[in-house]
């Protein structure tokens, strides 16, 4: 059996911060401190545990925190991803604009009307991205493109040469 977890005899400055947790309004600071001083009693992780209402692996993860980093555990860190990456290949950006000007028929698809999860269908069948993205990630690669996105598009395209000025002559 492993030996009950505490954490190690604290410093004076260490033991202020702690105490200036208690009064702290974030939660999560106020909770690690609850928990450091309750070990820094000599109290066992599941005694603690079942005095604050958590989980063991709670109080064992806040004292390995406080082993490892300190007083600057008792801050949460970012739950962004330490390396985002985009979703959509910039590289792409010529070939996604140049298929909105296609029909979604061309490509053999039922409708004549563009949706964002269509176009993230066709992208990955086309192998353009490693897997079918969200509507969302395609809306923001369109918006990155200077691309508004509202609703289905339909584009209007005639092979008659003369169709732009046919057109401007009924639209004015």
């Amino acid at each position: 059996m492993k030996p009950p977890l505490f954490i190690r005899p604290l410093a004076d400055s260490e033991r202020q911060a702690l105490r200036r947790g208690l009064r702290s309004r974030d939660a999560f600071t106020l909770r690690r401190c609850q928990i450091l001083l309750a070990s820094a009693q000599r109290r066992r992780p599941a005694h603690i545990a079942k005095a604050l209402g958590c989980s063991t692996q709670t109080v064992r993860d806040a004292l390995n925190a406080f082993a490892a980093r300190g007083t600057a555990c008792l801050r949460a860190k970012s739950k962004a991803p330490h390396n985002p990456h985009a979703a959509w290949p910039k590289q792409r950006d010529d070939d996604l604009r140049a298929l909105l000007h296609q029909s979604p028929r061309t490509l053999g698809k039922p409708t004549s009307l563009w949706t964002l999860p269509l176009v993230a269908r066709v992208c990955f069948e086309k192998g353009w991205t490693t897997r079918v993205l969200s509507g969302e990630a395609i809306r923001l690669a369109l918006k990155r493109l200077g691309v508004g996105w509202k609703r289905a598009k339909h584009w209007l395209v005639s092979p008659d040469p003369a169709y732009a000025r046919k057109k401007k002559c009924v639209t004015g």
